[in-house]
């Protein structure tokens, strides 16, 4: 009951930290909105806009992390940074798929996910003034690790050449205080883009001992490659672990996104960096998940190849589909679970790409990434998910076409009224 004569209190406000109002505008948001009101319609939305694999995970590790989960000590809290027998494991998948040696116990950090741990590395490096080197178009992570750890971000235009390389050092030579951090990410997400050979990323070592800075490689797509191609490890370069951490996943090859595994492996003080950081944030991973992780690795080399084998079957009905709808640029990837498609001229030329995305979802029902959400070198494309089989990509393409078909339909008719 209010009090006569009480003066009106203000409404109580919440101010949030200035680290979170430096985040760039979140442009997924609109296309999750879009596609949460359409599916509560009842609408049937193909979802390529999301790389979240739909295929289940291999038999033998969903068995083992059944009978992990009976027994009550794996209920208990685990370490931050892994159980011992999980990093071993990592450390002979280096040995036997790149040749490299790895020590379990300093070179190796089990993370939730390797969102989780590239977010929380870039906490460990990183404080106010210091800078990070990021290619753009980029995963939007890359970015915003960066600015929650209240670094700036210098964005270099993306490339896997000897051009990529000089911007780069144009960068470190001319910026003052020099930069902290350099961001891989080869295969890439969202352009697929691959790296050479690792006589590119020794490049990037010597230049790192040069100019002072570390790199950070996320190489999450590592082992979901095509046509007889092999993503080379960054750890592969000489010198390597001197400068550098790569970060993978259990998400991609293994089809556990949703179980939350990932890894750091690497120079030893910033795995330390890294622990320690965690070590105040969490008690690491539900360890049965931990436990059959490790069957994954060890068995799981001949799954990863068949699947793999299946996305290159989806990329090639997708690229199909793009060119019968007249997207000839669109180029078929050596790598990672997307299609970056080139955007024709003329539609460009009457929409950018979160326009033109959200009118596919609403007028075709299909989902897609608009590539300015990964910044401004990534407008024009589109990121299209190879996690659909091949027959609802093809529906996914013929609904696209209808969309775009009433396109054209409306601009003519917009036309032929402003004549009259």
């Amino acid at each position: 009951m209010a009090v006569q004569g009480a003066k009106q209190e203000k409404p109580f406000t919440i101010n949030v930290s200035e680290r979170l109002k430096r985040l760039p505008p979140y442009l997924f948001g609109q296309l999750n909105a879009m596609k949460s009101r359409l599916r509560a319609q009842g609408c049937d939305v193909i979802d390529l806009g999301m790389g979240n694999p739909s295929d289940p995970a291999p038999e033998s590790v969903v068995q083992k992390l059944a009978e992990a989960a009976r027994d009550p000590r794996n209920s208990r809290y685990s370490q931050s940074s892994g159980v011992f027998n999980l990093r071993r494991e990592l450390a002979r998948k280096y040995e036997r798929r790149y040749g490299v040696t790895l020590d379990p116990e300093t070179e190796a950090v089990a993370t939730i996910g390797s969102k989780e741990g590239f977010s929380h590395m870039c906490l460990a490096l990183l404080g106010p003034g210091d800078t990070a080197i990021v290619p753009d178009p980029a995963f939007p992570i890359h970015v915003y690790a960066v600015a929650l750890a209240e670094g700036n971000v210098i964005s270099v235009p993306l490339g896997n050449d000897e051009e990529f390389l000089k911007r780069i050092q144009l960068v470190a030579e001319n910026l003052y205080p020099r930069p902290r951090v350099l961001v891989l990410n080869y295969p890439h997400n969202p352009t697929a883009m691959v790296a050479p050979d690792v006589a590119f990323y020794e490049e990037v070592v010597r230049m790192a001992k040069r100019f002072g800075f570390l790199v950070l490689h996320d190489f999450a797509y590592g082992e979901t490659c095509f046509d007889g191609y092999v993503a080379p490890s960054f750890l592969q370069a000489r010198g390597a672990k001197d400068v550098a951490v790569e970060f993978t996943t259990m998400s991609k090859a293994y089809n556990m996104a949703g179980w939350r595994v990932g890894y750091c492996a690497g120079n030893a003080e910033m795995c330390r960096a890294l622990m320690k950081v965690k070590g105040y944030y969490d008690y690491g991973i539900f360890q049965s998940v931990q436990i059959a992780s490790i069957i994954a690795m060890r068995e799981g080399d001949e799954f990863s190849r068949e699947q793999a084998a299946i996305y290159q079957q989806r990329r090639d009905t997708m690229i199909r589909g793009l060119h019968r709808l007249g997207w000839t640029g669109t180029e078929s990837p050596k790598a990672s679970m997307f299609v970056w498609a080139k955007v024709p001229d003329d539609l460009m030329k009457r929409m950018g790409t979160l326009d033109l995305s959200l009118y596919l979802m609403e007028k075709g029902h299909v989902s897609v990434s608009p590539g300015r959400a990964f910044g401004p070198g990534g407008e024009g494309y589109l990121r299209l998910a190879l996690v659909e089989n091949e027959k609802r990509i093809n529906q996914a393409m013929r609904q696209i076409k209808s969309a775009l078909t009433a396109l054209d339909g409306d601009a003519n008719q917009a036309d032929q009224t402003s004549e009259e």
